[in-house]
Formats: C-alpha cells, sequence, structure tokens
C-alpha cells in the first residue's frame, strides 16, 4: 500500500482497500465475510474499510504459517538474521511518510507523532539486529576437566497482541526482540486500528525473512482467545488494559506460556518548589497531551508543591490553551482526534464526573469541532486541566487515557511519596527537581518501573520500559527483554568416567 503526499485528512477509503491479514508471505483475502467490522478513520469519522476477523481456520493457517519459518529462521546465524533486520529497518526509513500518514488516517494522532512513531519502530530494529549477533551462552569449569555450559535458544512461534494507541510501532516493538532471538510471531492489532501492521508484515517479507515469520491477523476478542490456546503458540506477548492483560494471564497459563503484559497506568508526576519551572511544565504536558493523552505510561497525577501551585497552574493552563487542534495530516497540528466516538464520550464523562466530584476545570474538557468542515464528525476535545482534586476522586484513580490533567498539591517529599505510591498501578513516574539527591531518593521510593527525573515519557529503545504491581510483566526494549523471547538449557559434558552409587 503507497499513499500519496496529502496536505489534509482526506485520504479516501478507497486507499485502504486491501486485504489486512497477512501470512505465508502475502496479504490474504478471506472467503468467509461474516461478522465483518468496520474501521473509523477518528479525524472525520469515515468508514475506511471493513474489518475481516479471523476464525479458528484463519488463526491456525497463520500459525502453521509461523511454525513452518521458525523451523528455517531459528537455524539461521544471529549475523544472517541481523542482516535481514537491518534491511527491514532500511525499508521502513524510506517509506517512512507513507507509513505515517496511514498510522495518522487509522489512529487520529498528529502527523509530527506519527513520524516519531515510525522512527521508534525503525530504531527498535536496529538494536535489535545488533544483539542477534550477541546471543550467547556461559562456560563453566567442572572438576576433573568435565564442563556445562549454557544455550540462549528461541521459544518457537510467539504471538504479539497490539493496542490501538501505537500500532506500528507496537508491532515492531514485540516482532523486533522475538525474531532476533529466533523465533517468529503471529500479531494481532487492535481490531479499532488493524491497517499499518500489515504494512510491517509486507516489508519484512520484501526484506527476505521466510514466508510466515511475520503474520497479522485480525480480529476481536475471540481471534485473540484462538491464539492464546493455540497448543503451537509458545508466548504471549499484550499491550493493553489490566483486565484483558489478566483474561490473557489466565489463559496462557492452561498451556504454561510464559507472557509479557505491558498494562494500564496512573503514574504520578511530582514536581518540587526548586524545579525548572519552565521545563516541569513541558514535562507537565509531555506526561499528559501526547498521542490525545492516549498513552498508558503518562503522568495524569501531577503533584505540584504548594509554594509554585499558582505560577504552574499559570503556565500549564495557558500552554494548553494554546495547543492546535484539527486535522492530524496538517503540519502545524500538535493535537488530532481521540481514536473512536465511545471512547470520546467515556473521556469527556470522566469530566463531568470529575465536576461532580468537586474539580476545579481551568480549561477544556469539552467537544471541539474543527472549522474544516470535512472535519466535523471527527472525534475530537479540547486538552483538559483540573485543579482542586483529591486522592480519592474518579479522575485521580482511574485510568482516563485521555488528555485530561489532574493537578494535586503537596507540602512534604514524605507526603507526596505515600500519596503517589497508593494505586494499584506501577508503570511509571517522575520528579522534576534541582536537589540530585532529593531526585534520586524520590525515585528509589516509588513504585514504579519506569521513571523519569526532569523529564516525562522519553522511551529510548536501548532502555527496557514495564511496570510494576497490575501494571504488567516483562519489559520491553532493552537488553533484558532477549531473556523474554528465549530459553536457557543447560548442557554438562562430562570428560571422565561416570560416578555411579549403583
Amino acid at each position: 500500500m503507497s499513499l500519496p503526499g496529502v496536505q489534509s485528512a482526506l485520504l479516501t477509503p478507497s486507499h485502504i482497500k486491501d486485504p489486512l491479514n497477512f501470512w505465508g508471505g502475502r496479504r490474504v483475502e478471506l472467503s468467509d465475510v461474516t461478522g465483518l467490522e468496520p474501521v473509523y478513520e477518528p479525524a472525520t469519522g469515515r468508514v475506511l474499510c471493513q474489518l475481516q476477523p479471523c476464525k479458528a481456520a484463519q488463526v491456525d493457517e497463520a500459525v502453521r504459517s509461523a511454525c513452518s519459518a521458525f523451523s528455517a529462521w531459528r537455524k539461521m546465524a544471529g549475523m544472517e538474521r541481523a542482516r535481514v533486520m537491518l534491511e527491514t529497518a532500511r525499508l521502513i526509513e524510506k517509506r517512512r511518510e507513507d507509513i505515517a500518514e496511514v498510522e495518522v488516517v487509522n489512529n487520529g494522532k498528529s502527523i509530527t507523532e506519527a513520524r516519531l512513531d515510525v522512527d521508534s519502530a525503525r530504531l527498535c530494529i536496529e538494536y535489535f539486529a545488533g544483539l542477534a549477533t550477541n546471543m550467547s551462552g556461559q562456560h563453566v569449569q567442572l572438576p576433573g576437566g568435565s564442563f556445562a555450559y549454557t544455550r540462549r535458544e528461541p521459544l518457537g512461534v510467539c504471538v504479539g497482541i497490539g493496542a490501538w494507541n501505537y500500532p506500528f510501532q507496537i508491532a515492531a516493538w514485540k516482532s523486533a526482540p522475538a525474531i532476533a532471538c529466533g523465533n517468529s510471531m503471529v500479531f494481532k492489532p487492535s481490531p479499532v486500528t488493524p491497517v499499518s501492521a500489515v504494512l510491517l508484515a509486507e516489508i519484512y517479507a520484501q526484506a527476505g525473512v521466510p514466508e510466515g515469520l511475520f503474520n497479522v491477523v485480525q480480529g476481536t476478542q475471540e481471534t485473540g482467545t484462538l491464539l492464546c490456546h493455540h497448543p503451537s503458540v509458545a508466548k504471549v506477548s499484550f499491550t493493553g488494559s489490566v483486565p484483558t492483560g489478566k483474561k490473557i494471564m489466565e489463559m496462557a497459563s492452561k498451556g504454561v506460556k510464559p507472557v509479557t503484559l505491558e498494562l494500564g497506568g496512573k503514574s504520578p508526576l511530582i514536581i518540587f518548589e526548586d524545579s525548572d519551572l519552565e521545563n516541569a511544565v513541558r514535562g507537565a504536558l509531555m506526561a499528559n497531551f501526547l498521542s490525545q493523552g492516549q498513552v498508558c505510561s503518562n503522568g495524569t497525577r501531577v503533584f505540584v508543591h504548594r509554594p509554585i501551585l499558582p505560577q504552574f497552574l499559570t503556565e500549564v493552563v495557558r500552554r494548553t490553551k494554546a495547543i492546535q487542534i484539527g486535522d492530524p495530516l496538517l503540519e502545524e497540528t500538535r493535537m488530532g482526534a481521540l481514536v473512536s466516538r465511545p471512547h470520546l464520550d467515556k473521556v469527556l464523562g470522566y469530566v463531568e464526573q470529575a465536576k461532580k466530584e468537586g474539580a476545579r476545570v481551568l480549561c477544556g474538557g469539552e467537544p471541539f469541532t474543527p472549522a474544516d468542515p470535512k472535519l466535523r464528525n471527527g472525534y475530537y476535545m479540547t486538552p483538559c486541566v483540573l485543579d482542586n482534586c483529591t486522592d480519592d476522586m474518579t479522575c485521580v484513580r482511574e485510568e482516563i487515557f485521555g488528555p485530561v490533567m489532574s493537578v494535586l498539591t503537596f507540602d512534604t517529599e514524605v507526603d507526596v511519596l505515600q500519596r503517589a505510591n497508593d494505586t494499584t498501578m506501577g508503570l511509571a513516574a517522575g520528579v522534576f527537581t534541582k536537589d540530585i539527591q532529593r531526585a534520586h531518593r524520590v525515585i528509589e521510593n516509588l513504585q514504579a518501573g519506569s521513571c523519569f527525573i526532569n523529564n516525562y515519557n522519553i522511551t529510548p529503545v536501548e532502555v527496557p520500559f514495564g511496570g510494576y504491581k497490575a501494571s504488567g510483566i516483562g519489559r520491553e526494549n532493552g537488553q533484558v527483554t532477549v531473556e523474554f523471547y528465549s530459553q536457557l538449557k543447560t548442557v554438562v559434558v562430562e570428560m571422565g568416567d561416570v560416578d555411579s552409587l549403583f
């Protein structure tokens, strides 16, 4: 699929007409057209295409294709796998604009952010291409000249189940470590954003992976269940909500399959009175309004030291009001559309609930209609800053997953740490302060897996990303991810005679 250059969100559905399922090295048109699901363009509300969900027979075809590819791929040297992965990264860079435009049309985020997502996908594949050449075990000398060694071996067919907020990037984040370790993958995108993952499948195929190494099956909960229960699947990696993550963990447990779960968050961002206010405000905006606030790691509970609260609120409200909302394919747009009408209504409902519970809306939190009449049915809202929040409010306790910042005040470090950790989730956390000792002390005591000092929502592929508590199991990115997509075999070699007790 190749999209022409565009000036606005007016791509016609005819641009997205190819089958979205992919296995055996090609797109697959399903003969069974029952249960079609409409796919929408968030910017306009139009139907882009109809999703063909995979049922048991199609899931089995895709898994068998992955099994066949695994047999060949696992025998290749790390250098050979790396060569193909680097070619994949080169092709992604070449098609950067096309992929970003597809992501915008299907997800609603700004073209500026979509380009960065494509870059992250490319960098992830490049990074794990490097690690593919370094898969190694350990040699252990034993008495009498005997020895033991370990081998790091692939798992087999891995399943990736993606979320709708970063469709292309998540497909790369899950597939890159899997195939670097010698596995194959069957990937199921979110049914809300099914369009871009098949582009990655095509690029992998063009780069020279064996047919079936990376497959895409479309569908809803039923398709995901079939994948989790499939006897030939060795591992499941899921990004999404906590309730769905629990269900996937339960299903995988039936086959004693390892899981990687990157789930939700209700993360704290703590801003001390000695912070650089300009950077703290920038960090708070980055922690709440990227991708229309639809980011699992967002620091949506912003704890501000009481002495600087007035200055902080004045500046953060001024910056929030200045965010340009509208056509996500225009360069000047900084906030596009939320992903769907039901999700927009849900987020707006949280704002209304916050008002009822006593929060004060300093700006935003309302439906927004862009000036362009072609966008009037899109899913837009104004970014919202809530003040006068307390720890027991719904907007502070629950993950909203939209452009809503809840501001709370604190007086002491001890107090704010206790409140920051008072959540069942622990994906991310951040602190702004010029006191380096306090920064490290606070981070040490925050119960979160991905933490930031004097910045927020920075996710370099070289470092692990994941959470504590109900926010997940395992990590994505970084060298440690190799351990989650491989298994360790120990081999003991006897160089003398067997010393038997019998």
